[in-house]
């Protein structure tokens, strides 16, 4: 979907959208007793600037005909995109928290499913599984001659999976250039750092290697940055036979939210009262910091 070059206008109004994502996120999480918020904190950004600025999807439309796609591959961070969804417009946060994996009429869950919620393209969870489903996405639409892009998200250390690496073989010999994959790199997964657990260093040379071109955000956090990178690419083309494009953007987990940040404790889990009260007083420490520095 062809956009506007960013300005600072539009960058503030991004921010301001994180951090009510970001708020959103903590009081569901709160709510349910159930989350992986460090890795659902550092992708924050990046979600919401495609679904706010660059994706061609309707959250109140979601199977709207000629849509993009937009795959969570990491779906254990389901909860973020409810939270985008929320904000949208799409469902009460109160709805959110009574129909979150309850007996009856349960519509989300902490892991994505498409079948409950329509907004989301893929059931996630299994990690592994996103970024082949959006290669055979992406596929569909060369056959189809399709207009719309593939967009899939993925975690740094779902990348041990091997299943990714046969789907990225795969779109760099098709060269699918309707095809965009974004790797929240934020260097921790559950059970400590991925250089320790499996080391994917260096990861932009290992998918250059695999016929992809390849775009690095210093800090995924940053939404200028974000809005850099996604302005710069190509429209999608599902004729055009060009190199897949990766995006490899270097985030934070648990950003904003002072003491989870790098903190690989944070990964999975529900949220006590104290630290949720202090969670969301440094959401709101940062966010006027962030506020006193525009021009």
């Amino acid at each position: 979907m062809k956009v506007k070059p960013y300005d600072m206008a539009t960058v503030h109004e991004l921010e301001e959208a994180a951090y009510n994502v970001r708020k959103t996120l903590l009081t569901l999480v709160y709510n349910i007793g159930m989350g992986h918020l460090g890795g659902e904190l550092s992708m924050v950004e990046v979600a919401t600037a495609w679904y706010y600025r660059y994706l061609n999807f309707d959250v109140k439309d979601p199977h709207k005909e000629g849509r993009d796609r937009f795959v969570l591959s990491k779906g254990h961070c389901s909860e973020t995109l409810y939270s985008i969804f929320s904000c949208l417009g799409a469902y009460d946060l109160d709805y959110m928290i009574n129909n979150f994996e309850c007996l009856e009429g349960s519509k989300f869950g902490m892991h994505t499913n498409r079948k409950y919620c329509p907004q989301i393209e893929v059931s996630a969870g299994s990690l592994g599984h996103g970024l082949p489903i959006a290669v055979g996405m992406a596929l569909a639409g060369r056959k189809q001659k399709a207009a719309n892009r593939v967009v899939v998200l993925t975690g740094d250390g779902e990348l041990d999976e091997g299943s990714n690496w046969e789907a990225i073989n795969t779109a760099g010999h098709y060269q699918l250039g309707n095809l965009v994959l974004c790797v929240d790199k934020n260097d921790l997964q559950m059970t400590g750092t991925t250089a320790d657990v499996m080391n994917i260093n260096p990861l932009d040379k290992r998918l250059e290697a695999f016929g992809w071109d390849v775009r690095w955000i210093d800090d995924g956090n940053d939404m200028e940055q974000v809005l850099k990178t996604l302005d710069a690419l190509p429209e999608a083309d599902s004729q055009i036979r060009r190199k897949p494009i990766a995006i490899i953007a270097h985030t934070v987990k648990g950003k904003d939210v002072d003491f989870m940040e790098g903190e690989v404790k944070w990964h999975g889990g529900g949220i006590a009262e104290d630290k949720f009260n202090q969670a969301i007083a440094s959401i709101e420490k940062n966010w006027e910091e962030r506020k006193s520095k525009w021009q």
